[in-house]
């Protein structure tokens, strides 16, 4: 995971430490707006909290210890996150989405990104060698939440991870329930390409 060997010690003590400018052992919230400006033309590390500021910072760089990987992403809500992740997709584009998905991931499927030409099959991700069978050229990734909201059905994230890998597209996961303290997708095999 990272230099820690638990994740108790990483939650505590993982990504950006303490605060330079006030020698705080914790990253202060900075709730300012704007920043100021050197010149015209220069961009400075922070310019409007809208695109980042200290705070989001720290969040985003524990989130990418936590959860093993290179990055971290912030965002006001899970369908935020969800949506960030869906317009990775081009039209014609098809994602296999688990048949017990959160209820806003199928609607926003449904509802949005259906009108740009994303299409989606709902399929039990439970069963890998069905699942495998449902994959087709336009197939581009494979949305899965384990365990599901709100039925609790387990899918085996490494097995599609891997089926996933085989053909050459996406595995997303949505972990809300198990978070990083109980699952780590990443370290099951699932990865952006």
């Amino acid at each position: 995971m990272s230099e820690y060997k638990n994740i108790e010690s990483a939650l505590i003590h993982g990504g950006i430490y303490g605060d330079e400018y006030t020698k705080a052992v914790n990253v202060p919230i900075y709730q300012t707006s704007t920043y100021e400006q050197s010149g015209i033309g220069e961009t400075p590390k922070w310019e409007y909290s809208r695109t980042g500021n200290p705070t989001r910072a720290a969040l985003e760089a524990l989130i990418a210890e936590l959860e093993g990987g290179s990055a971290g992403f912030a965002f006001a809500s899970g369908m935020a996150a969800i949506t960030a992740v869906l317009s990775l997709f081009n039209t014609g584009d098809k994602i296999i989405i688990s048949s017990n998905v959160y209820g806003g991931t199928f609607r926003v499927l449904d509802k949005v990104f259906n009108h740009f030409g994303i299409g989606y099959s709902i399929e039990d991700t439970t069963n890998i060698a069905e699942l495998e069978t449902k994959i087709t050229p336009e197939v581009k990734a494979i949305l899965i939440e384990s365990p599901a909201n709100p039925l609790l059905t387990v899918t085996d994230i490494g097995a599609v991870a891997r089926l996933a890998a085989k053909h050459d597209i996406l595995s997303i996961v949505d972990n809300t329930f198990m978070t990083p303290y109980l699952q780590r997708p990443l370290s099951l095999g699932c990865c952006c390409q």
